[in-house]
């Protein structure tokens, strides 16, 4: 296969607004020892893009501080986290095999070799992305997913969102017969959640709009709470013993408000901050009750691994609310920050 020198890719030149993005003809990247050349069929979008682009997480120092996901990101950056797309050539002739595969990427930048490693960089931050139509990653970092029953599509959702909802699950240790509680539940995390905690056997709690019920409901929540009115009242009554764990992207006031809503010994798991990260909650909640309050950071290795083996297996059926040309990068990051679809949006790289 003959591999053009020029390609097509979203890039950020600075921190700010869309003006910031531009969609433009780049080098194509080129292929190094232990890495692979992937040809970007699918490029999933998540808040993650959104926020980079805007330099909005802030640092330990400042939590006002223009910054990329984990520091300072280098410009131009090609955005973008989430790939599936076939592997055209490799740096290493040992890997020759996988020419031709169907590929979904790991876009974590982990800080050792270890299988339970944590994610200190990401793609589309620290280094360039799957906005593109073509993008290289390590070869460690590649599953090949040609088997899968899932679409290039629903392939491309899965890293970021249902990476970080199966890292929730794990750290906050889900079990079958357990009653979980999900926010945000209409969006790519929540709704991976949702499914994911279904398929373990848990009763699943999922907060939403009404006007999402259904959908979330098809997606395997046992209830339905709206976010509109209580959910401490709503909670109460369908689950009146309380919950054993909070898996929670939303934080701000459902934080300081739900924490009393755990069992004995419950645990509460944070993996972003879409109603507020600057929470005040009552202590003694934590500590009286033996709760746990946990800090989730999308994956390990140990954890993605797991989740290709569902995506094998068809555990996981993954929702498109939308697809956009690349050119289009714009509009899909006006939808997805209206926040008025259900599931995942996704960029077609090629005309």
């Amino acid at each position: 296969m003959r591999i053009p020198t020029t390609m097509r890719a979203a890039v950020i030149h600075d921190h700010g607004g869309y003006e910031v993005l531009e969609v433009k003809d780049v080098d194509v990247p080129s292929v190094q020892p232990g890495e692979v050349l992937i040809e970007v069929r699918s490029a999933a979008l998540n808040n993650t893009d959104l926020w980079t682009r805007q330099g909005a997480y802030g640092s330990p120092e400042n939590p006002n501080a223009l910054s990329g996901w984990r520091g300072p990101i280098t410009f131009p950056r090609i955005q973008g986290a989430d790939v599936a797309g076939r592997v055209v050539a490799v740096g290493s002739a040992q890997d020759e095999q996988l020419i031709g595969a169907r590929v979904v990427i790991d876009p974590a930048i982990y800080d050792t070799a270890s299988p339970d490693a944590n994610p200190v960089g990401l793609m589309g931050s620290e280094r360039d992305g799957g906005y593109a139509q073509y993008v290289t990653a390590p070869t460690a970092r590649v599953h090949d997913m040609t088997d899968a029953p899932l679409t290039d599509d629903q392939l491309a959702t899965l890293p970021t969102a249902y990476g970080t909802a199966l890292g929730m699950m794990e750290r906050g240790r889900v079990q079958a017969g357990q009653t979980v509680l999900v926010s945000g539940a209409s969006g790519g995390v929540g709704l991976g959640l949702v499914q994911l905690a279904r398929a373990r056997g848990a009763r699943v709690l999922a907060i939403s709009s009404g006007s999402k019920r259904k959908a979330v409901q098809q997606a395997g929540a046992h209830e339905v709470l709206d976010r509109a009115y209580s959910i401490v009242e709503q909670v109460h009554a369908v689950a009146p013993q309380g919950i054993d764990i909070g898996l929670d992207v939303v934080a701000g006031d459902l934080l300081r408000d739900g924490l009393p809503l755990l069992k004995e010994s419950g645990r509460w798991v944070v993996s972003g901050a879409l109603g507020g990260y600057d929470v005040r909650f009552d202590v003694r909640r934590l500590y009286l009750h033996n709760a746990q309050l946990i800090g989730s950071s999308m994956h390990t290795p140990t954890h993605f691994d797991l989740l290709m083996q569902l995506a094998r297996s068809g555990a996981v059926d993954p929702v498109i609310a939308a697809a956009y040309s690349l050119d289009d990068v714009h509009q899909a990051q006006q939808t997805l920050e209206r926040r008025t679809h259900v599931g995942k949006i996704v960029l077609h790289p090629w005309p």
